[in-house]
């Protein structure tokens, strides 16, 4: 009789109406007529993919390879090989077969139960103590590794000492056994993973075929299981849990997180990490606090899933798994509004019309309960748009409907869908930046909208009797920026404050130098003041707020757009890329800061005011992937003498301009000189003109 490997690799390279005439084993019918599937997410690079393939199918054939690998004694290896090809059979099965186990009491949503039910109710090729040892390590195949993240309580992993007591095994036997099924299902996940955790899952197959229980493995060190990835990713778990006993002490919960997760002694966990390890501490235990109420109202539940809340946080972008921002952050408020007293009694939030929390129940099944939330079909369909219009001028007006709906922050605008790319390419920017050390005036200096932390870095490693502090209005930058800084040891600090209120986060005097690097053209473009954006009473306010900050002899540093002078100048484009007139008028018609003028001269040939032509094509060089957001933008927003007025008109007497420098810098030349050729009217080529201005204010006197 062939193997289960060899059945599997069979059925795969048949067409597909050949492998429907076939006579499969029941396992492997199974997991064949899978109609949807049930992965976790953690590991998943591409959503899409998973249309592409059957991943469960795959994760059995690789399991069964590795035990291949193993050296082991022939009816070992023959009962974990039933043990592997079944032990996935619940997450298989066409719709119309899931409900019917269902009907049967089978719990199809915990997959090692639900397996091993079938397998008992299906399987003919074993009996006796064999059919009882193979169902068992079916049963609770897994429990080891989800012990080792948190999911579950060693105690789950005891019956497996069963058939030591029983005379089927010895200790060395099961030892054998439970090593070997290990190795396999952990890495079929991952090599790298079972590499991971190998010497500390020998410690525990060693515990239970002893039939003994690790010392020290109570609740802190589950949770701190849970939180694995968060922790390697920089989260500080005992200063945010100490956090959290004081918040719960606060609220009457006298031994804080201790009392308050004693329901979860009994609980089976799945998918917390893959749907929660994003969130910040406090959040997390929020979510698990209001699952575990949940758990326990009406028939208690002993298996607590995340597994809807983890689909609904993820969708592809540009064919990778990103988390959709969208909902992250308005879960983030709702638990944010949402305090300890409501937590605890599993109350939902007074005031939320669009999104509330649930923890719900399949019928027939009672045993397991499902955390998740949901949004209104509005808040539904609007975050979808958003999606949608990601590559689209009608993103940011997507945003701000979401943000009035949800009543989030508008000056909290976040570059939702591509934080990560946003950071990186300001991280990029050292060498530009490094100019703007030589001007830092004292020992306190203050970064406004530090990006990807890259001056941060700068000032640490070139000025290390410095202190340097990063401030930004958006979340999930704040966040970025803090892990790390924990994961790096890195010496600087960040906070989350507003630019034109700076004195709510930071106490006046206690800065030496604030920076502006190429903030106050999005401050400008982005932050509506006084209801308008394209603002510059932005500008004045952000200037004014950091002005309020320093000390005499203190330094405001500016490095930002500049628009040349004479204004009234004209240049003429010609582009090498046929399609760029085209772009030009997209462009004129998307932009909102002011309006763009130019005349069509020929086929690939326009003429333009210089600043219009210089704005365009700032947004050119970038490319067509950053339209989205370059279009909001406007780089340059005042001329030398413009900007050295307004510094003059701010703050009279009590400053002074120590340096006004303007130049082109050369990424521009450089991107911009096979796409196009600028002339002026008489057809002689020129230079691109000054880009960025780099100025520098002292504060010389109080008022």
């Amino acid at each position: 009789m062939p193997s289960a490997l060899e059945q599997i690799r069979s059925y795969m390279e048949k067409e597909e109406e050949e492998a429907r005439r076939i006579d499969l084993p029941a396992w492997l019918n199974i997991l064949a007529s899978a109609e949807e599937y049930i992965v976790n997410y953690e590991r998943i690079g591409s959503i899409g993919e998973l249309e592409q393939l059957n991943p469960v199918l795959a994760y059995v054939e690789r399991s069964l390879e590795l035990l291949q690998g193993e050296r082991m004694s022939f009816w070992m290896k023959e009962l974990l090989e039933e043990v592997l090809a079944w032990s996935e059979t619940a997450k298989g099965g066409s719709r119309l077969d899931r409900i019917g186990w269902q009907r049967q009491g089978i719990n199809v949503f915990v997959h090692n139960e639900g397996s091993a039910d079938l397998y008992l109710q299906k399987s003919t090729d074993s009996a006796g103590d064999r059919r009882r040892l193979t169902a068992l390590l079916i049963r609770t195949h897994g429990l080891l590794g989800q012990y080792l993240r948190g999911e579950v309580p060693f105690a789950a992993n005891m019956p497996l000492h069963g058939p030591v007591d029983e005379g089927l095994l010895t200790e060395t036997e099961l030892a054998r056994l439970l090593m070997a099924l290990n190795r396999c299902v952990i890495g079929a996940v991952s090599e790298d993973l079972w590499e991971a955790v190998a010497a500390e899952l020998e410690a525990c197959v060693l515990h239970v075929s002893l039939g003994t229980v690790p010392e020290g493995d109570g609740l802190r060190r589950r949770l701190r299981r849970l939180r694995t990835e968060s922790i390697r990713r920089g989260e500080d778990f005992d200063g945010g849990l100490a956090e959290v006993d004081q918040a719960l002490q606060a609220s009457g919960v006298e031994n804080g997180s201790e009392q308050a997760f004693a329901r979860l002694n009994d609980k089976t966990l799945w998918y917390v990490e893959a749907a929660l390890s994003e969130f910040s501490l406090e959040e997390f235990v929020k979510m698990m606090l209001l699952a575990l109420r949940g758990a326990d109202e009406g028939s208690q539940a002993r298996h607590i899933s995340f597994e809807r809340l983890m689909h609904g946080l993820y969708y592809d972008y540009k064919g990778v798994k990103k988390i959709n921002l969208y909902k992250k952050r308005i879960i983030e408020k709702y638990l944010r509004e949402l305090d300890w007293a409501a937590v605890l009694e599993g109350g939902r939030h007074a005031n939320s019309p669009h999104l509330h929390h649930r923890v719900s129940r399949e019928k027939g099944n009672t045993d397991t309960c499902f955390f998740g939330f949901v949004f209104s079909p509005a808040a539904e369909k609007l975050i979808d748009f958003c999606v949608e219009a990601e590559k689209s001028p009608l993103y940011e007006r997507a945003v701000l409907m979401l943000m009035d709906l949800f009543g989030l922050r508008r000056d909290a605008y976040d570059r939702f869908h591509n934080e990560d790319e946003y950071l990186e390419s300001m991280n990029s920017s050292a060498d530009d930046k490094k100019v703007l050390l030589s001007y830092i005036s004292g020992s306190r200096v203050l970064d406004i909208g530090p990006g990807g932390g890259v001056l941060l870095d700068l000032i640490e490693q070139e000025l290390p009797d410095k202190q340097a502090i990063g401030v930004d209005i958006s979340e999930n930058v704040v966040e970025a920026l803090e892990r790390r800084r924990r994961l790096e040891n890195r010496n600087w600090r960040v906070l989350k404050g507003d630019a034109l209120n700076l004195k709510q986060s930071i106490e006046p005097g206690s800065i030496d130098t604030v920076v502006f690097s190429s903030i106050l053209h999005e401050l400008y473009s982005y932050i509506p003041f006084n209801g308008q954006k394209f603002n510059l009473e932005t500008v004045r306010a952000a200037l004014q707020s950091a002005f309020e900050l320093i000390p005499v002899g203190g330094r405001i540093l500016i490095r930002d757009g500049i628009m040349t002078e004479p204004e009234e100048q004209t240049r003429r484009l010609t582009f090498s890329d046929p399609e760029a007139p085209e772009k030009l008028a997209r462009y004129a018609e998307d932009f909102v800061g002011r309006e763009i003028k130019f005349e069509q001269l020929g086929p690939n040939e326009v003429r333009m005011p210089v600043n219009d032509a210089m704005e365009f094509l700032y947004t050119y060089t970038w490319g067509e992937e950053a339209y989205v957001h370059e279009v909001q933008e406007q780089f340059g927003y005042m001329t030398p003498s413009q900007y050295e007025a307004c510094i003059a008109e701010l703050f009279g007497e009590q400053a002074k301009i120590v340096v006004s420098r303007y130049f082109l810098q050369e990424g521009y030349t450089l991107a911009l000189q096979d796409k196009v050729k600028v002339t002026d009217d008489a057809g002689h080529e020129l230079s691109l003109p000054d880009s960025t201005c780099l100025i520098v204010i002292e504060k010389v006197s109080e008022s």
